[in-house]
C-alpha cells in the first residue's frame, strides 16, 4: 500500500484558531439536506447528489429523511398555497442553526405558473427565511453545487461573539446574554461581468461590410 503524500513530511506542531472559527467550520462542512423535493427541480438536486456531480464531496451529501436530523432545506419546486402551511411546519421541526436554499424559478419567485395559477405562492421567501437563490428552470446540478458553496461562505462569516462594548462583568455575562456581534456578508466571487475579446472575422461577407464601413 502506498503511503498517503501528507503523511511524514511535518513535525509535531499546534494549529491554533478560534472557537467561531471551529463551529463555523464544522458546519459548514457537515450540512445535512432534507429528503425533500416537490416538483422538477427536485430531479436536478437528485442528480447533484449521485456520483456524477457528488454532492457528498462538500459534506452535504447525507440526506436525511426526517426534519429533527437536518440542517438545509433545498425547496426544489413549485409550492402553492395547500403546500406553505406543510414547508413551514418541516421548516419548524428542523433544529437550529437552519439553513434553506430556494432552488429553480417556482422556488424563487413562482415560476412560469404565477400567470395563470391563482393557487401559487409567490416566492418561498414569503413563507421562510432563504438564504440562498439558486435561480433557473430547471437549474442544472452544477448550479445547485455553486449555490452551496455560497452558502457555506455565508456559514464561515457567521459571528457567536458578543459586540464590543456591551458585557459587563463575568456573572452578568453568564446571566444575561448581550448583544451578538454582526455577520460577514461573503465577497462574491465574480460579478457575472466577462470582458470578451473582439472576434476575428472569418467569413468573407463579413470582412466586405467591415471594409465598408471603415470607408463611409
Amino acid at each position: 500500500m502506498t503511503q498517503p503524500w501528507i503523511e511524514g513530511r511535518f513535525e509535531p506542531n499546534v494549529m491554533t484558531l478560534s472557537l467561531e472559527q471551529a463551529l463555523n467550520w464544522s458546519r459548514q462542512a457537515s450540512l445535512w439536506p432534507m429528503t425533500f423535493g416537490i416538483a422538477c427541480c427536485a430531479i436536478e438536486m437528485m442528480c447533484a447528489g449521485a456520483s456524477r456531480f457528488d454532492l457528498d464531496r462538500f459534506g452535504a451529501g447525507a440526506f436525511r429523511a426526517s426534519p429533527r436530523q437536518s440542517d438545509l432545506m433545498i425547496v426544489a419546486g413549485t409550492i402553492n398555497y395547500k403546500m406553505a402551511s406543510r414547508v413551514r411546519r418541516l421548516w419548524e421541526l428542523m433544529p437550529e442553526p437552519k439553513y434553506a436554499i430556494a432552488m429553480g424559478g417556482c422556488a424563487i419567485a413562482g415560476g412560469p405558473y404565477v400567470e395563470h395559477g391563482y393557487n401559487i405562492v409567490l416566492g418561498v421567501d414569503k413563507v421562510i427565511p432563504v438564504d440562498v437563490y439558486v435561480p433557473g428552470c430547471p437549474p442544472r446540478p452544477e448550479a445547485l453545487l455553486e449555490g452551496l458553496m455560497r452558502l457555506q461562505d455565508k456559514i464561515k462569516g457567521q459571528k457567536i461573539v458578543r459586540e464590543p462594548g456591551t458585557g459587563g462583568n463575568w456573572l452578568s455575562i453568564l446571566t444575561r446574554p448581550s448583544a451578538k456581534a454582526a455577520d460577514e456578508l461573503p465577497l462574491p466571487h465574480h460579478a457575472g461581468y466577462v470582458e470578451m475579446e473582439e472576434c476575428p472575422l472569418v467569413f468573407h461577407h463579413q470582412k466586405m461590410k467591415a471594409e465598408g464601413k471603415k470607408k463611409e
